[in-house]
């Protein structure tokens, strides 16, 4: 604590950026209402703190955006319509004209770091997937946040079941990959199918597309539920919740991978 305290007085910390070390957290105050950026959260957990947009105002994401770069060096906001994604974009080149920002309309994200952020490197592979491509909004999703995260990540778009052949085209590179997410929506076949072929973790992500009495990904979810292939089954369209479980999948295999390396005593075996 002395050595923050003193970083302060040395002005090579600000106030905020004290806060963020000493609690984990920041707060942000708009009115009459706070926020709190957990800044600890990528230490804690291994995966970054997300913003959700959705149920906040423009100028709330904004303040929280500013408050993430300025404390943690990067700011991942999700579920961000147009306009506020242009507010976050706009706002973050105002007050942060160095910073670097990637803005994904279909999958609803902007991401900004600052110029010093050194961004996480995870040696290892996520396979995201969709069915359709009505499914691309909860994938993206997933994407952003594995890549975030620090693993890297391999997108298969529109693989759905109604044409098999191309769900199993897809497979031998499925099996290179050290976690795979898939999204669909409807029946929510395409996780289950998937995951019968593969011995690596599948996460199903349901999806609200769809209509009729199981519309809404109401028969995607249930129909992963009861999946007779063995899978992990997140919410509907939470594609931050299956690209967090993904990317901590990853982290472990990668480290996993290298603590075997680095073994002495372990010797590779071969056929002869």
């Amino acid at each position: 604590m002395r050595e923050t305290l003193e970083a302060v007085l040395a002005g090579e910390l600000t106030p905020a950026e004290a806060e963020t070390r000493l609690r984990g957290y920041t707060t942000i105050t708009d009115g009459d209402r706070e926020a709190r950026f957990d800044a600890a959260r990528e230490t804690r957990r291994g995966v970054p703190e997300g913003i959700l947009a959705e149920g906040k105002t423009p100028a709330e994401v904004v303040a929280v955006t500013e408050e993430a770069l300025s404390t943690s060096g990067r700011a991942l906001v999700t579920r961000a319509d147009a306009e506020t994604a242009a507010r976050v974009e706009s706002a973050v080149a105002e007050s942060h004209p160095e910073a670097t920002v990637r803005r994904d309309d279909r999958a609803e994200t902007v991401v900004a770091h600052a110029p010093d952020f050194d961004p996480p490197d995870v040696p290892a592979t996520v396979a995201v997937v969709s069915a359709g491509l009505a499914d691309a909004r909860a994938a993206g999703e997933a994407a952003t946040v594995v890549r975030e995260a620090g693993p890297s990540v391999e997108r298969y778009d529109d693989v759905g079941v109604a044409n098999l052949d191309r769900t199993l085209d897809v497979v031998p590179a499925l099996r290179e990959a050290d976690a795979v997410v898939v999204a669909a929506g409807r029946e929510g076949a395409l996780p289950t199918v998937i995951a019968g072929r593969l011995d690596t973790p599948v996460i199903g992500l349901p999806v609200a597309a769809g209509y009729g009495a199981g519309g809404e990904g109401h028969a995607a979810l249930l129909g992963l539920l009861q999946s007779c292939t063995v899978l992990s089954v997140v919410n509907v369209d939470a594609g931050f919740v299956a690209g967090t479980q993904a990317a901590l999948i990853a982290r472990q295999v990668a480290s996993a991978r290298t603590e075997e390396r680095d073994d002495p005593t372990h010797t590779e075996t071969t056929d002869d």
